[in-house]
């Protein structure tokens, strides 16, 4: 549902994409990071790649034959995956597999007439905190996306920091645990296999506290005084300590947030993630760094996609 009715006078707008794992989403947001309008829908990852590419177009057209072509700055779309940004393409996206190595951008830039940028969602999220959100007096953040898997996103200057292929700011493949869980990436150990809402449920089923337990019911019982359950966010509470201690001594940024669902349980892992990252990293117990949860929720990567071109100034490509 539209969440502000069309303005009076047109307005320089961008619009932003964020193509989540289950949901579709597009909005026009002006230069002031206001809302105009907002539309959503189901991803339909079954009927195949036109479907989805389909949807998008339509989601983005419709906001632009709402606030016309003549006022918009930019289009932005996050994306799940690795991004390949020289040549506009998903290199790796397990949850959408009918867009890998597709020319996502030259293909949705052909079909509407403009300039696509494409962007990783978790960067995207992270760049949308910073405009608007708990980044917003700050140009250098961090943060991490705690849900399913773990995601993150650097802004640096004002900027998503990409690297030199596009692939910078996977956070979620730091090695906390060297001989740990193995990952789907190769590595072991990855934090996400030991402080993700999938990790909680895996070691709520090795503890015995049940086969189909979500983390949100792990967290329940955590509240209720279960022991096992409280041992589970400690765990995962030291584990993103330790990956925001390495990122403290290599960034020394100002800002690091945590998002995602998982920050739901803040109250079980905090004083845990905080006592480990005091205890790994100087400068956190030695300057004004701070660690804090994000405030946008699920509309940081519409946010933050929607800010892309004004942030990029529609770089080349």
């Amino acid at each position: 549902m539209p969440e502000n009715t069309t303005p009076e006078h047109p307005v320089e707008y961008s619009i932003g994409l964020d193509l989540g794992g289950t949901n579709l989403r597009a909005a026009a947001v002006d230069r002031t990071g206001r809302m105009l309008n907002k539309v959503s829908g189901k991803t339909q990852y079954s009927e195949g790649r036109e479907a989805i590419v389909s949807d998008m177009v339509e989601a983005i057209e419709s906001m632009r034959s709402q606030f016309g072509k003549e006022n918009l700055s930019g289009i932005g779309i996050g994306v799940p995956g690795f991004i390949s940004l020289k040549e506009g393409i998903i290199k790796n996206c397990a949850n959408i597999p009918s867009l890998e190595n597709f020319p996502i951008r030259e293909e949705i830039g052909s079909r509407l007439g403009h300039k696509i940028i494409l962007e990783n969602d978790a960067n995207a999220a992270a760049l949308g905190e910073k405009w608007i959100g708990a980044g917003r007096d700050v140009d250098d953040l961090i943060m991490l996306t705690l849900g399913t898997g773990i995601g993150g996103g650097i802004i640096s200057n004002g900027k998503v920091l990409r690297g030199v292929n596009g692939m910078a700011g996977e956070l979620g493949h730091i090695t906390v645990v060297p001989n740990g869980y193995p990952c789907g990436c190769g590595n072991r150990g990855c934090v996400e296999k030991h402080a993700s809402a999938t990790a909680i449920i895996a070691m709520a089923k090795l503890l015995n506290l049940g086969d189909n337990l979500t983390s949100k019911q792990v967290y329940d019982l955590a509240l209720a005084g279960n022991q096992k359950a409280q041992m589970i966010f400690q765990s995962v509470g030291e584990c993103i300590g330790i990956v925001l201690a390495m990122l403290i001594n290599a960034f020394n940024f100002p800002l690091y947030l945590i998002a995602g669902g998982v920050t739901a349980g803040w109250d079980l892992f905090a004083p845990a993630l905080l006592d480990e990252t005091r205890r790994r990293s100087f400068t956190f117990r030695t300057t004004p760094t701070r660690v804090e949860c994000a405030l946008l929720g699920n509309e940081a990567g519409l946010y933050g996609a929607a800010y892309l071109p004004w942030s990029e100034k529609l770089i080349p490509g």
